[in-house]
């Protein structure tokens, strides 16, 4: 899944309209297809301020709490494939003489079908972009929140009823799973306006409980092995059955049935507007009785305006679009293609090239969560090695995630955009050697880089789409590439075949391929990217020089 980093969910872009002077705030859409549905209609603007201090508290924590236990449980693979293994899961597979070494080895058969349970759900959830942005635009975050839970009731359903079902329900269930994840938490992305001066706060706040829900495996693989294996994954989803349920109550009695919104499109409605007037006159003709609406109307507007600054602080406003204008100078790639449609954006080699990256990148990420115990059971040539090596990543896998976040969000407001794309193809080059070093202080490396890498690429990239692409087209391109990534993620299936089949084993050709390409594809994409940021720049001086030779230029008095 990734993790949508668009600000602090305050983000909107100024339009110029035919006025220089004159911007409007546009709200970012989540829906990628949202010139193939009709419009919804014009919803009522709804403030922070409107709802009681208690009740956003409760909210933003009661989130936090559900996008915990589900938001990317699946994610967590890597400490429950040793439980599924122990229990037999697609055991049947293996040819009937098979006899591992150690028991919880797989047969060729049982680990491709069992790695493709997790392949399945990490596609499922970033396809799941797609559906998510449409209901949430549509219906609301109740609506998107109600059918999360849904789909999390199905999947923990189908896992406990897995052993008694005649027919294999284990890649549905877990597909399932995968897809209520990301209703329930792109759905809360919006509460970061319930507090705006916190709003950053917020969503690290949301985004730790994203990257800590895969420790809820990780939990009940301990917790499996305390019981002396009489836990089982049977029992463990009908207890976990109680999440869907908490989400569903939270939903209907609780949780916001519609977005609340930013600041700028609360000053947008605060503000008059022509069409408030026209209708004031085409409803009422008695001109006094239109100067007193018109007066209510503007005590009303003055008073959301009051409201709004009290909810910033003293200063805030001016203070946060100050720090905006500071974020977007530093990228050196902001507006890129701001205003251009889609298909422009799409054909362009900015999203050719951040595609294809982020097809590669995710496929190794996902490969790599999928197979680390097997890899380094070959590399290390001892399973008791490798064992720990994959217990040591399900702990850091989470830790990390959290850890990372503050750390992501200076990294991405504080350096320009190729800077960062430099350090993703840095930081996933240095991740591939040491993938094949076949040392056990190199695979603890590994694992420490890795998980801190993880959840800054899946933010960098949403960052890039933001900046380059703009929010007015955001659902739409950023909905395409990570759904393109997601199905490209299929591969694995192939990538496990060759490294089982055709090398017997050796993960060492398919590491090598991937790293390879990764390094070549992020090469071509930051030298791309540093070249247009020049070349913005250096336009951006010279529209300077332009204005200052112009306001510098004497006006002409009665023709002196």
């Amino acid at each position: 899944m990734s993790l949508h980093r668009v600000g602090s969910m305050e983000s909107y872009e100024q339009i110029r309209g035919a006025s220089p002077a004159r911007s409007e705030h546009r709200k970012m859409s989540f829906n990628p297809v949202a010139d193939l549905v009709p419009p919804p209609k014009q919803e009522e603007v709804v403030g922070a301020f409107e709802v009681s201090k208690t009740k956003r508290l409760m909210q933003v924590a009661t989130a936090v709490v559900f996008c915990l236990f589900a938001a990317g449980v699946v994610f967590g693979y890597a400490a429950l494939k040793p439980v599924l293994v122990s229990e037999g899961v697609y055991k049947d597979l293996c040819a009937n003489n098979y006899q591992p070494a150690e028991m919880e080895k797989t047969c060729y058969d049982q680990e491709i079908r069992l790695n493709l349970m997790f392949a399945t759900a990490a596609v499922a959830t970033n396809v799941c972009a797609l559906p998510v942005g449409t209901v949430l635009d549509k219906y609301g975050p109740r609506v998107s929140g109600i059918v999360g839970s849904i789909l999390l009731a199905i999947g923990a359903l189908l896992l406990a009823l897995a052993r008694r079902l005649p027919f294999d329900v284990y890649i549905p269930g877990y597909l399932f799973l995968a897809l209520g994840g990301p209703f329930v938490f792109i759905s809360s992305f919006q509460l970061s306006n319930t507090f705006p001066k916190y709003s950053g706060l917020i969503l690290a706040l949301l985004t730790g409980a994203f990257d800590s829900s895969s420790a809820i495996f990780l939990f009940y693989h301990l917790i499996y092995t305390a019981s002396h294996n009489t836990f089982t994954p049977q029992k463990f989803f009908s207890v976990y059955l109680i999440v869907p349920l908490f989400i569903l109550l939270v939903q209907l009695f609780l949780m916001p049935a519609k977005s609340y919104k930013t600041m700028g499109e609360l000053f947008a409605k605060a503000k008059d507007s022509p069409r408030d007037v026209d209708s004031i006159e085409e409803d009422i003709y008695n001109g006094r009785e239109v100067d007193r609406v018109r007066e209510e109307r503007q005590a009303h507007r003055e008073s959301v305006v009051s409201e709004i600054t009290s909810l910033l602080g003293k200063k805030g406003l001016a203070k946060q679009k100050t720090e905006e204008e500071k974020k977007k100078e530093i990228s050196g790639v902001w507006g890129a293609l701001h205003g251009a449609s889609a298909w422009q954006q799409i054909k362009s080699p900015w999203f050719v090239l951040i595609t294809l990256f982020t097809v590669v990148q995710m496929t190794r990420i996902n490969y790599f969560v999928a197979t680390i115990r097997s890899q380094y059971d070959y590399m290390l040539g001892d399973y008791a090695s490798a064992e720990h090596v994959n217990n040591v990543f399900d702990i850091a896998l989470p830790v990390g995630g959290v850890l990372s976040v503050p750390f992501i969000g200076l990294v991405l407001d504080n350096t320009s955009t190729p800077f960062v794309l430099s350090l993703l193809v840095l930081t996933a080059t240095m991740i591939g050697i040491l993938g094949l070093l076949p040392y056990l202080w190199a695979a603890y490396l590994n694992i420490i880089v890795f998980v801190l890498y993880r959840p800054l690429y899946y933010t960098a990239v949403s960052d890039y789409a933001a900046k380059v692409f703009g929010f007015d087209t955001f659902g739409k391109v950023y909905g395409l590439i990570i759904c393109l990534a997601g199905v490209l993620n299929f591969s694995q299936s192939g990538l496990d075949a060759l490294t089982h089949r055709t090398f017997r084993s050796d993960p060492m050709p398919v590491n090598v391929a991937l790293l390879l390409i990764a390094f070549v594809i992020g090469c071509a994409l930051v030298g791309y990217v540093w070249h247009k940021s020049r070349h913005m720049a250096r336009e951006h001086l010279e529209d300077e020089a332009e204005e200052a030779t112009e306001r510098a230029m004497p006006v002409a008095v009665n023709g002196i």
